[in-house]
This record gives structure tokens, C-alpha cells and sequence, in this order.
């Protein structure tokens, strides 16, 4: 890059540079299912949006107190040592965000076998970048709450994490034509900081761990990717038929998660990694068990389990301006709204901004540095897996259980205005390149800005699911 500030363009002459890209358009397959994933999630961005609203008002209104209760109602029973009785709110964070993380475990194994992540050295990239995005505002957290209140140093991991969907509510609702280059990097990005989240969660948020609970989960596991793979046909054509022969296992298996020790979410991806990503029968033979499972229950995701974790999570009583500013004040908050809101964007661009040094890769030429910049303000958007993250880090009872709330929905906004400050004067030029992008001289069907589509093969991508619907 000869400068930090402009965009560097490879010859045109040289389509051999396209493949050193590290911001770039891709196959138009590629960008359709792209284009799918974001405004199904954008639609569960503006759900979540609602909800977090409804919360925050319950929580700080004459109704908070039947708002508590409602949050702290006890469901279910405990079988002995079996530990099935959960309030209302963990029934959320523990059980229906395991949907969320089923659907996260999906798209990690599709990306990694059969989309853009299966590349090397496209994945590269959005792998360095998503690994700075974590490890700076965490690193951030640590040194602005060093010296701060004992137990607060166990929330470093509360600013690490993206929500693509509020995320992708906010480009939405800001009307921002980001280029296609620029909304793939972000999907990407924010795909493997998923999975760098749930590596998080298994592995620093296990405490007491029961193996025996654990070594029996690996049979209905087992047993789960047995169906799957043999009956793919059957789940394919029979809408209800993953519902009555998959729930009950991943329903035990969540359970043995449960009381293992290892969070229960994490049951969600391990399920989810048990789904074949291409497909294994002739029927419905274009689009795999996956792809179908995804479009399926990605709604019931982004619309129901989401927003309901945010309405029972977000809802935290500030105890009015005195309150908030005494929230702020806590190096905890602190902590996250520096971590979500500058330490996002030190991480993702420097690391970006490094692996181009050192592979010698460039930017789309579409793509400047100052939008780089702008994506990565909305990436400090933290929210689902941030809240969660508090859950798991703080006691309710904690002072810094609060602070850590008003700290993440504080971020979030901030990342937002930051984002919306960077992006919105761009967006005259954003409509420009969207004009560019749907340019088909050729009338072959597919614009002219994208790459060639690569020959089918074993091991190639699978067709995207068709608007309509997936195989039934």
C-alpha cells in the first residue's frame, strides 16, 4: 500500500491480482447468500432492538417489580444431582441462546468446508482481524481495570465479542449502501468472532466440570449425527421430522451439557458440527442438510430466541441519572465502552493493516481505509454474546453484574454513533458503487464486477438455498 489513506488498485490488466485481494466481491453465488444471511439478520436486529427497548423501560418503570419476578420465576425440576430447574431468564441465556449458537455452528462449518473460509488465503484475513478484534479490547479491559474493584478483572471477555444481527440493524436503519466487498468482510469477521467466542466460553467460562455428564452426552451426540447424516432426505422433505427425531437428542444433549459443567450453549455448536454441509441424497440434491436447517430455523433465531434473551438480559435498573453516572464511573464500564468502541477498531484495522504488509494483499479498490474504519465502529456493537458473557462473568448480586450491562449497552450505542459518524457521509459514493455492481452488459445474468464462478466439482460450493424456501 503506498498510501495509508487511498485505496491501492490492481492493474486491471492483471486478473492474477484479484486472488490477493483481501476486500473483494467474490462469486455472485457467494454474494446471494450473503445477501440472504443479511437481511434475515438484519430483520432480527430491529426484533432485538425492540425488545432490548421494552426491557430497559420495564426495568426502570413502576413495573419493575413484577419485570424481576417475571425474569427470576423458577421453571422445571431437579432430578437428584440432575439440575433442571432454571429461572426464567437462564431458561433464555442458557437454553434459547443455544439456538443462536446451533445457527452460529452451522455457518462456521459451511464457511470452513464449502464457503469463502475453505481458502487459505481468504481466510487469513478475517481470521487475523476478528483474532485483534478480541484480543485488543480485551487487553484493553485488563489494563483499565487492573488496579479497579477485586473480581473485576473476570469480565475481560465481556468487550471481545460482535453481534452481527444489531449490527447489521443499525447499517439498516442508517440506510448505508456499504459495498458488497465491505459487507462480506463484516459477515465474515464477524463469523469466525463467533467462534472465537465460543472458544472463549468453553474454555474459560467451565467451571466444576463433570465428566460423567459429559462422556454420556457423546451418545445421543453420536446418535445425532447418525440420523443426520442417513435420513438427510427425510429432514429435507418433512418439515416436522427434525423436530421429532433431532430435538429429543439435541434436547438431551443439552440437559448433560447443562449439568457438565461446560456452558449449555456450547451444546448448540457441537450439534450443529454433527450437520452434513453437502448434500448426501438426490433429494433436494442442490442444497445440503445444512443449508436447509439454516434457512429453516434461522428465523425462529433472530425472531424469537434472541430477542427474548435480550428482554430478560438488558433489562437493568440504572436507578435513575445518579445511578447511571455512578455505572459509568466503574472501571468495569469503562473498561468495555473503551474495549467495544476503540479497541474494535485499533484491533480489526491494525491487524488488517498488518497482514497486508506482510502478504503484500491489497483493498479492493472500492474499498479506503476510512471505510475500513467505519465497519469496524459498527463491530464494537457487542450485545448478544457481550450480555451473555456478563451473565456468566458477574453474580446478579454483584454491583459490577449492572455496570457491566450499562457498560455493553452503552458500547453498543457509542459503536453505533461511531459507525454512523464514519459510514453516512460515505453513503453518496456507497450508491454510486452499488450502481457499478449491478452492471450486466453481458446479460449472462450476473453483474459484471464479480469474479468468475469456479468449476462444480466434489468439494465444491453447495447452491444457496432458493429464496422460496429450502428442500422440503
Amino acid at each position: 500500500m503506498n498510501d495509508r489513506h487511498s485505496p491501492v488498485t490492481a492493474p486491471a490488466t492483471a486478473p492474477a491480482r484479484r486472488s490477493e485481494r483481501i476486500l473483494e466481491r467474490g462469486t455472485y453465488r457467494e454474494y446471494l447468500r450473503i445477501e440472504q444471511i443479511l437481511t434475515r439478520e438484519t430483520t432480527g436486529g430491529l426484533v432485538l432492538l425492540a425488545a432490548t427497548v421494552l426491557a430497559l423501560i420495564l426495568a426502570n418503570s413502576p413495573a419493575s417489580g413484577a419485570y424481576e419476578a417475571l425474569r427470576d420465576q423458577h421453571v422445571g425440576v431437579d432430578i437428584g444431582d440432575f439440575h433442571l430447574r432454571l429461572t426464567l431468564g437462564h431458561w433464555a441465556a442458557d437454553g434459547l441462546l443455544a439456538i443462536f449458537f446451533f445457527l452460529a455452528g452451522l455457518e462456521l462449518k459451511m464457511e470452513f468446508l464449502t464457503g469463502d473460509l475453505r481458502s487459505p488465503g481468504k481466510a487469513l484475513v478475517p481470521m487475523v482481524a476478528a483474532a485483534g478484534g478480541v484480543a485488543v479490547p480485551a487487553l484493553l479491559f485488563v489494563a483499565i481495570t487492573a488496579a479497579g474493584p477485586p473480581g473485576a478483572l473476570q469480565g475481560w471477555a465481556i468487550p471481545a465479542a460482535t453481534d452481527i444481527a444489531f449490527a447489521l440493524a443499525v447499517l439498516a436503519l442508517l440506510g448505508s449502501h456499504l459495498p458488497t466487498a465491505l459487507r462480506t468482510f463484516l459477515l465474515t469477521l464477524a463469523i469466525v468472532d463467533d467462534l472465537i467466542a465460543i472458544i472463549i466460553i468453553a474454555v474459560f467460562y467451565t467451571a466444576d466440570l463433570r465428566l460423567g455428564y459429559l462422556a454420556l452426552a457423546l451418545i445421543p451426540i453420536a446418535l445425532y449425527a447418525l440420523v443426520a447424516h442417513r435420513a438427510e432426505w427425510l429432514f429435507k422433505k418433512h418439515y416436522g421430522a427434525a423436530w421429532l427425531v433431532l430435538l429429543p437428542l439435541g434436547a438431551i444433549t443439552w440437559a448433560l451439557f447443562l449439568n457438565s459443567g461446560v456452558h449449555a450453549t456450547i451444546a448448540g455448536v457441537v450439534l450443529a458440527f454433527m450437520i452434513p454441509v453437502r448434500s448426501r441424497s438426490r433429494y433436494g440434491a442442490r442444497y445440503s442438510l445444512a443449508q436447509t436447517f439454516e434457512h429453516r430455523f434461522r428465523p425462529l433465531s433472530t425472531g424469537v430466541a434472541v430477542p427474548v434473551f435480550a428482554f430478560f438480559s438488558a433489562g437493568v435498573a440504572v436507578g435513575g441519572v445518579s445511578g447511571l453516572l455512578d455505572a459509568w464511573s466503574s472501571p468495569v464500564a469503562i473498561g468495555i465502552v473503551v474495549g467495544l468502541v476503540a479497541g474494535k477498531i485499533l484491533g480489526i484495522v491494525g491487524a488488517t493493516f498488518l497482514v497486508t504488509r506482510l502478504r503484500g494483499a491489497h483493498l479492493d479498490p472500492d474499498i479506503r481505509w476510512v471505510d475500513l474504519v467505519g465497519m469496524a465502529g459498527v463491530a464494537g456493537i457487542g450485545f448478544t454474546v457481550s450480555l451473555l458473557v456478563t451473565e456468566l462473568s458477574f453474580d446478579p448480586s454483584d454491583p459490577l453484574h449492572a455496570a457491566a450491562k450499562v457498560g455493553v449497552l452503552t458500547a453498543s450505542v457509542l459503536a453505533a454513533v461511531v459507525g454512523a459518524a464514519v459510514l453516512l457521509p460515505r453513503n453518496r459514493r456507497y450508491r454510486r458503487i452499488a450502481e457499478r455492481e449491478a452492471v450486466d452488459a453481458d446479460a449472462d445474468g450476473v453483474p459484471d464486477v464479480f469474479a468468475p464462478e469456479p468449476p462444480a466439482g466434489p468439494g465444491s460450493a453447495a447452491d444457496e438455498a432458493p429464496p422460496g424456501g429450502a428442500a422440503r
